[in-house]
């Protein structure tokens, strides 16, 4: 007679997901747009979790960058262009970025 081997296998129901040890929790490491990777991220937060938070990091480096060519020798108005907004917020985005140095200094 043969006998019938029966094996448990466990099925993981939806609301028990929460309760996984952390080696076992099925992470996808997508990232953002503004970085490929959240666990190789080189910020000291995260930018989706703050609010915001991308917003006023893309702000800061579009103004840096602003700074950038204004230091190279480029005009308001060509800086402008670049940027496709008007002159008078590269103007607002310049006196931000010097106004942010000092207070940094």
């Amino acid at each position: 007679m043969l006998e019938r081997l029966c094996y448990f296998v466990p099925v993981m129901e939806p609301e028990l997901i929460w309760d996984l040890l952390p080696e076992e929790f099925p992470y996808e490491d997508k990232g953002c747009e503004v970085f490929p990777s959240c666990l190789n991220c080189p910020l000291p937060y995260c930018l989706e979790e703050e609010p915001w938070g991308k917003e006023k990091f893309l702000k800061t480096k579009r103004a840096e960058r602003m700074k950038e060519l204004r230091r190279e020798g480029k005009s308001v108005k060509e800086i402008a262009r670049i940027f496709e907004v008007s002159t008078r917020t590269v103007q607002r985005w310049l006196k931000a970025v010097e106004a942010g140095s000092k207070a940094r200094n």
